[in-house]
């Protein structure tokens, strides 16, 4: 008697590294929008914000155009993540990468709400990751 028993083998396809990267940078972008709405629920904030405050910045031309700039770039990183040769794409992800994690950083600074602390952490480990990534990204990867 013969039995066919087939065993189902999970495929471990390897993932490119541009990939990779263009998807932390889109986990780093819902990331900031998250952390941004649920700080909406602070006490205060919603106020914060109808006396023209940005944290502790008050909400003006350049204060609203610097924090676009600081995210429309994660928004563009997902897209040149995918479109940029390889040499171009690994600088662009380490000098950003780096960039993003001081400012993730300069943002915990005197934070104590642990929802955000949190957030804030994830946020570093996905922009270390970035750069581990594109540091690491070899010849072969390309």
């Amino acid at each position: 008697m013969n039995t066919n028993t087939k065993t189902a083998e999970m495929e471990d396809v390897k993932v490119n590294v541009k990939i990779k990267l263009s998807a932390l940078w889109i986990a780093m972008m819902f990331l900031y929008i998250y952390a941004d709405i649920l700080s909406l629920f602070r006490p205060g904030q919603v106020q914060e914000i109808l006396e023209g405050m940005m944290g502790p910045f008050p909400a003006s031309q350049g204060s609203l155009l610097t924090a676009s700039i600081l995210m429309i770039i994660p928004a563009l990183m997902v897209f040149l993540s995918l479109m940029l040769n390889a040499k171009a794409n690994r600088r662009v992800n380490i000098l950003f990468g780096v960039l993003y994690t001081l400012v993730n950083i300069s943002n915990l600074i005197g934070e104590t709400w642990i929802y955000y602390l949190l957030f804030g952490v994830v946020e570093i480990i996905c922009t270390g990751m970035i750069i581990w990534h594109a540091w690491k990204w070899t010849k072969q990867e390309s």
